[in-house]
């Protein structure tokens, strides 16, 4: 498998950026940390706007900076999404996608017409910038990146500066850019909707070092790892939408192990969606529980037990078929229920915790 190996330091006055980074040739994934963990600076460094006092990138065995060499920004074949997508005024949303392609002499790995229907923008073509929503004029950015023929794309945190309802509107476009584009992301957020909508592989930056990195699902599922997406720890599971009750505006997620009822978001029988499961949300017994309000128990064995942040509660991993849940509970419950690795439990999962 293709593969971004990527080694950085980098200091300034109170800062230090020190990584090593194993990351996939394919799929979305994700920087994430707070403002100041060193995101953009890594991105940076990728793409060769900042010149790492020690740094070594090599994309696919091809060595882009080592200690002899240094491609410069314009001779790495790379794609760079800022916030704003600065277009150029005078020219129309065509024209602005033209002059990216006028910048690439290589083989087109996204055609012109692809990148136009991935982010939905073919009724735009004539407009000029200032007759476009924020959201569109980031959608056209994206595909003007796409533009130049990039084997990697870099976007930086792409949806800071629009509101709720805009980044609404452009996630369906970046979560078909993840599942159909050949060529890998590195997507800078600090949002954790984001990661849990759009990202297969995590990497968590804390002061300029990596805390945690490795397969969404997998990383987020570890206890010794201090990883929230939130104000909690939690899981992502991914599934299809296998029944839908309109009488009460709930869908049924199927998912590897099981499968839970949520709101009912309009989606498709078949549809695949992700689903942000809090350890807050699910409670633990050693019976099935009747007559409650919770709409989801499952069957489940526990894999292990660990701490959380606070010495009252413990955090219980759970084993649902081939998918695994976090549980926060009360260290008093654990000894209560008698709980160690290997004893079956049910997990009651709340509907309206679960989130897309």
């Amino acid at each position: 498998m293709d593969r971004i190996t990527a080694r950085f330091h980098v200091t300034w006055p109170g800062f230090t950026l020190d990584l090593n980074l194993n990351l996939p040739g394919r799929g979305v994934t994700a920087i994430f940390g707070q403002s100041g963990s060193g995101k953009t600076t890594l991105l940076r460094c990728i793409a060769g706007l900042e010149r790492a006092e020690r740094g070594f990138l090599s994309f696919n065995g091809e060595v882009w900076q080592d200690d002899r060499t240094f491609l410069p920004t314009h001779k790495r074949p790379l794609g760079y999404v800022f916030q704003e997508a600065s277009l150029f005024p005078h020219l129309s949303v065509l024209g602005n996608l033209r002059y990216g392609l006028t910048r690439s002499k290589a083989e087109q790995r996204v055609s012109l017409d692809h990148a136009i229907e991935l982010l939905g923008i073919g009724g735009l073509l004539e407009r000029k910038p200032e007759r476009l929503s924020g959201g569109e004029r980031q959608r056209v950015g994206i595909a003007r990146a796409l533009a130049v023929s990039p084997r990697i794309l870099l976007m930086d945190e792409p949806l800071a500066a629009l509101d709720m309802a805009r980044k609404q509107e452009i996630l369906p476009y970046l979560e078909r850019l993840r599942d159909e584009l050949e060529i890998p992301v590195l997507y800078v957020t600090h949002s954790p909707d984001e990661v849990g909508r759009l990202a297969n592989y995590l990497v968590a930056l804390e002061s300029g070092a990596v805390v945690a990195q490795g397969p969404l699902a997998e990383t987020l599922a570890r206890l010794d790892l201090p990883i929230r997406l939130g104000e909690e720890r939690g899981v992502v599971l991914e599934g299809i939408v296998a029944e839908r009750d309109e009488r009460w505006h709930l869908e049924r997620v199927a998912f590897p192990g099981g499968s839970l009822w949520m709101r009912d978001r309009g989606l498709p029988l078949g549809h695949t969606v992700r689903m942000r499961v809090p350890s807050g949300g699910i409670s633990l017994s050693r019976l099935p529980q009747q007559d409650s309000s919770i709409l989801n128990t499952l069957a489940g064995v526990v894999e292990a037990i660990g701490d959380d942040d606070h010495p009252a509660h413990s955090l219980v991993r759970v084993r649902i078929g081939e998918s695994v849940l976090l549980a926060r509970i009360t260290k008093r419950s654990v000894a209560v229920l008698c709980l160690q690795p290997g004893v079956p439990v049910w997990a009651q999962i709340k509907s309206v915790a679960v989130a897309q």
